[in-house]
């Protein structure tokens, strides 16, 4: 298209010189802004009571900011209740309705109070976004008074009986508890501009559907993929070996709810199958690690055990260029001896009770394991709720992102010992660097959206298994994943999964700027930011590596890692004034909260800070706004020399 075409099309937006000029106007002052706020989480593996306080809380932000302002005039005690009332307002204004009716206090009184103090830290956190920004993000209910009281100029003395008035007819028709609720949402709205979630949103902990609910509803986000991430989408697109995965990693973590209750799969077969074949098996190595166990859990999750390496075996032998052999162990075994042949080296087996498997063919499914895997998968594929949430993983998700001048990605970019990158063929062509990553993100989409193509899509569905444990997989990053060996083999000499050479060259300033380099950013202001590995911290292990270059913040969100971590998780929050990590103890409960005001402590760490403050033309952002700003710049010469003519109202 020509210029002159593209500038009439803009045209019938901007429709004079004044239209056009005064959008110019808008759009450079917008430019001069501070930068809004980054949030960046991973590995939050299903604990959403704990994703849920830190969105809210902002990892510390928002106590940070009641801090500033109220340092010199309140209580600790004082501060504490309102970041409560922000985190929480209708579950802390219901509270406080019951105590003080109890004790016959003064309600209105802490309302208004309450109020004044919310209008103050809610003027703080819109003071570095336009006013149009700010209305569009408030409820259509009190946008009018919101407005009203966030601009209130203390210079106007004539109208302090105005906004007092505001507040007491608020109370007068009993909306002070809707009221405060409204201005507590802003703010947390608009503490946080963008979040990005830097994969692993699934597993282990019990609620990643709600974790999922709250993200389909959040104003601005993103998410990079995880292996446990893109195992849930493998079994939503009905591969049977991501659904055996799945399945097990419930029954390990007793979280077989979230499938049952949450995504409504029918696990009956499975556990009438299972009492059958395993009923008088104590079944040791499958207890489950958190909750009540129970016999049928521990059975259950043998069952499926067993079904998946079955399935995988299957995978591996049908896709040999996946070089997943390794997970053939079913065939290694002499079931009359109880031992297993792995590596050239035999090993004892704990566990020599495999009533399913046929020692002629240790792969070959039963009748009534095939039958169980397919109501299985017709179950996962037809599950309305799973099929939206992982749409939501496909339409926001990618293998990485480059936002900011960042690198965002889960685990690792394959490299080999002598820190080249790994080639990886695929569809008869050799990848590595970003062409693998970005051929992977093109399969991944392909699988799901142009699910009709069902030749090349079997193919890609199988693929899908692979990103989740093969040792060129950039979501998993070690060379094998080792779960027979750890339910079956007390030694654990053979239980050594070994990472990704990548994770060795991370300290490594050179690599980094390598790595940064490879996807066409300036390693002068640019940082790689993934997860998947948990930082070790009680061990002395830091988050920060090669000068700063690179941060993981996988430290611990999930509890089952926490022993090992002995934090409760990293957050990084990028604003105006530069880069801080905030390391989280162990949140209690939203009752805790609530009830006894009891923060997620956060401890900040800075990373990097900005020796002028970013704006938003130092932004992704500025620069489509610059853009715009030319464009519009050019059709304003166009209407003046006559090249455009003007349009009518």
């Amino acid at each position: 298209m020509s210029e002159i075409k593209y500038l009439e099309l803009l045209s019938k937006s901007f429709k004079n010189i004044a239209e056009t000029s005064t959008e110019i106007i808008n759009l450079q002052a917008i430019m001069n802004l501070p930068k809004g706020t980054e949030h960046f989480l991973t590995d939050v593996h299903g604990e959403y009571e704990a994703f849920n306080h830190i969105l809210r809380n902002g990892s510390g932000t928002i106590r940070k900011k009641i801090d500033d302002i109220f340092s010199d005039t309140l209580t600790e005690n004082e501060r504490r209740e309102l970041a409560t009332v922000i985190y929480y307002p209708k579950e802390k204004v219901e509270l406080v309705q019951k105590e003080y009716k109890k004790k016959s206090m003064n309600l209105d009184r802490w309302y208004i109070t309450t109020i004044n103090r919310l209008l103050l830290v809610c003027r703080l956190v819109c003071s570095k976004y336009t006013r149009s920004k700010v209305r569009k993000a408030m409820t259509a209910d009190f946008e009018y008074i919101l407005q009203e009281l966030l601009y209130e100029d203390d210079n106007l003395k004539n109208k302090k009986e105005y906004f007092e008035a505001i507040i007491d007819t608020i109370l007068s028709i009993n909306r002070a508890k809707e009221f405060i609720i409204s201005i507590s949402d802003l703010i947390q709205r608009l503490n946080i501009d963008h979040l990005h979630i830097v994969g692993d949103i699934y597993d282990r902990g019990p609620s990643p559907h709600l974790i999922m609910d709250t993200l389909e509803k959040y104003h601005n986000y993103d998410i990079q993929w995880g292996n446990h991430d893109i195992l849930w989408m493998g079994a939503a697109l009905g591969n049977k070996a991501c659904i055996a995965n799945v399945i097990r990693i419930c029954c390990r973590y007793n979280n077989k709810e979230i499938l049952e209750d949450a995504y409504g799969i029918n696990l009956l077969p499975l556990a009438t199958f299972a009492i059958k074949y395993y009923g008088n098996d104590e079944c040791k190595k499958f207890r489950a690690k958190e909750g009540i166990d129970t016999d049928l859990i521990a059975q259950m999750h043998k069952a499926i055990s067993i079904i998946q390496f079955k399935t995988e075996g299957i995978y591996s032998e049908r896709n040999p260029d996946f070089k997943m052999s390794s997970r053939e162990l079913l065939k290694n075994i002499d079931y009359e001896k109880g031992e297993i042949l792995i590596d050239g080296k035999k090993f004892l087996l704990n566990d020599k009770n495999f009533p399913t498997t046929n020692p002629k063919n240790p792969l070959e499914l039963l009748p009534e394991e095939a039958e169980i895997l397919e109501k299985l998968k017709l179950s996962f594929m037809s599950s309305e709720k799973l099929q939206k949430h992982i749409k939501i993983l496909f339409n926001k998700g990618s293998m990485y992102l480059k936002h900011n001048s960042n690198l965002l990605y889960h685990a690792c970019v394959p490299m080999e010992e002598n820190g080249e990158f790994s080639e990886f063929e695929i569809d008869g062509e050799k990848y590595k660097g970003k062409a693998l990553l970005d051929k992977i993100d093109s399969i991944v989409r392909i699988t799901y959206f142009d699910r009709k193509n069902t030749n090349r899509n079997k193919k890609y569905v199988d693929f899908l298994w692979y990103l989740w444990s093969g040792e060129y997989s950039p979501l998993f990053g070690k060379d094998v994943m080792r779960t027979f060996e750890r339910y079956f083999i007390d030694d654990k000499t053979i239980h050594k999964e070994y990472k990704n050479p990548y994770h060795k060259f991370i300290n490594s300033e050179e690599v980094c700027n390598k790595v940064l380099l490879e996807f066409g950013l300036n390693p002068s202001m640019s940082h790689i930011i993934n997860g998947h590995i948990p930082v070790k911290v009680k061990e002395g292990e830091s988050p920060v590596k090669a000068n700063g270059k690179l941060l993981i913040i996988d430290g611990g969100f999930s509890r089952a890692y926490q022993k090992t971590t002995g934090i409760a998780g990293y957050t990084l929050i990028y604003n105006s004034h530069g880069i801080r990590l905030a390391s989280h103890t162990t949140f209690g409960s939203k009752e805790d909260a609530v009830v006894n005001e009891i923060d997620m402590v956060s401890s900040h760490i800075i990373v990097e800070e900005k020796q002028k403050r970013m704006r938003v033309k130092d932004t992704d952002i500025g620069k489509e706004i610059q853009n715009q700003i030319n464009d519009l710049k050019k059709l304003l010469n166009a209407y003046r020399n006559g090249q455009i003519k003007v349009k009518k109202n």
